[in-house]
């Protein structure tokens, strides 16, 4: 039995976000807690035990300027989902101009949205900048350098970084939950439909799944946040690697490297995107055979062969998959043998193509993950809230926002987080 409230209740994201800036709270008291315990400063010089080098006196306010990280990182992670939530909800300018450009067709509505997905690269981005620029001043402001091995320290800057990401990371447990809202209200939506109910319930179920896109996007792009942050400690771990110590893009060697990078991302995102439209196809075609060869599904005496079709999906999921993975796999592995022997720059070091490649592939894969995740999500509430309207279902702008809808699935849902597989694939194989 549904029970619903007759009084005007609280938007679902409203509670959702309570819930976040209590966590965020709570993460930057305790984190506080575990720098004042555990980064106390070195007030005297002295012998490194693992290096045998001198190190010298930290300054007394070491704890301090790696709390400060730490609270850059949290405030890069709030940052985020509030950015992707003016991005997705439909009370916020960019759903809304989707929802307009629904009414005059469906190639105006995908316009619309694709364009929202652009857009909204640039506040993430300049939220990544600035979480690691601050990061890394702080880190260097306390004088701290950190022996690894003999050979190889991390300065105060980076540690700085890597304290930012773990700030980042202080909330991944909401985060988590967020993202469970999403396919549960998803769900808990399609069993009301199937179930024929209407009125005030499937009025809440809508709102819920509404906020279930919202908060699928927002945690898809705290995932691509972190993940840019986590990347360029990585990537300095490269360098160590490949006893290197820039990377000059200068040499065309190196830019050629670079220029694999990006096109590693745009072309496992096709692949992706295309292993959707050959699903779809052979699942259409089936539910049709179907239909021909049982008329009584259609007129509802028989069930479907339910098996066969979540069969045909299975296989077709696997089988897809190949292709990308096998391309991810492999184009480091032939940058970094055919730069071992291509060499047309006098004084070219060994590593430097790839080391191209990791680095602008993990830029390019960060920016256009955002642009899949937040653009499916927008497209997705756009059609929601044309659906919520009195007289919305079965308008010519609610067939427009489907035919977006459908576009922004295999964006939001297959490619765009395919692409964080694929950028901690890129920025974690530097010693590969």
């Amino acid at each position: 039995m549904f029970v619903v409230s007759t009084k005007e209740e609280e938007q679902p994201m409203s509670a959702l976000n309570r819930g976040y800036g209590v966590t965020t709270v709570l993460a930057a008291i305790f984190f506080g807690v575990a720098a004042y315990a555990m980064l106390q400063p070195i007030t005297s010089p002295g012998i490194d035990p693992v290096s045998g080098l001198p190190y010298p006196a930290a300054a007394s306010w070491t704890w301090a300027a790696y709390l400060g990280c730490g609270i850059v990182g949290i405030l890069t992670a709030l940052a985020f989902i509030y950015i992707t939530q003016y991005y997705t909800e439909a009370r916020f300018r960019p759903v809304k101009e989707i929802v307009k450009a629904a009414e005059t067709g469906p190639g105006t509505d995908v316009i619309s949205g694709f364009a929202v997905g652009l857009e909204s690269t640039a506040l993430p981005a300049l939220g990544i900048m600035g979480a690691i620029l601050i990061s890394f001043f702080l880190g260097e402001s306390t004088g701290v350098r950190v022996f690894v091995t003999p050979t190889f320290s991390i300065g105060g800057g980076l540690f700085g970084t890597a304290v930012a990401t773990m700030g980042m990371l202080a909330t991944a447990a909401y985060i988590l939950a967020m993202d469970t809202f999403g396919p549960i209200s998803d769900n808990a939506a399609g069993i009301v439909e199937m179930a024929g109910i209407s009125g005030a319930v499937r009025k809440q179920m809508d709102k819920l799944d509404a906020a279930g896109n919202t908060t699928k996007a927002l945690t898809k792009g705290y995932a691509v946040g972190s993940a840019a942050l986590a990347a360029f400690l990585l990537f300095s771990a490269y360098l160590e690697a490949a006893k290197i110590t820039s990377v000059d893009l200068a040499k065309p060697e190196v830019f050629v490297g670079g220029i694999a990078g990006v096109t590693l991302v745009f072309l496992f995102s096709a692949f992706a995107i295309r292993a959707v439209g050959r699903a779809a196809w052979s699942i259409i075609t089936d539910v049709r055979a179907q239909f021909r060869e049982n008329p009584g599904i259609l007129a509802g005496t028989s069930p479907p062969n339910y098996a066969r079709s979540v069969d045909i999906v299975t296989k077709s999921a696997l089988r897809e998959m190949v292709v990308p993975g096998l391309l991810a796999v492999l184009t480091p592995i032939a940058v970094g043998f055919i730069f071992k022997f291509v060499v047309v720059t006098p004084g070219l070091r060994a590593g430097e193509p790839l080391g191209a490649t990791l680095m602008v592939g993990t830029i390019a894969g960060v920016i256009l993950a955002l642009v899949l995740n937040t653009g499916g999500g927008a497209w997705d509430n756009a059609k929601k809230f044309i659906e919520s309207l009195p007289a919305g279902k079965g308008t010519e702008q609610h067939k427009a926002a489907v035919v977006g809808d459908t576009v922004g699935d295999p964006f939001k849902d297959t490619a765009g987080p395919s692409l964080h597989i694929l950028v901690k694939l890129l920025s974690s194989s530097p010693r590969s």
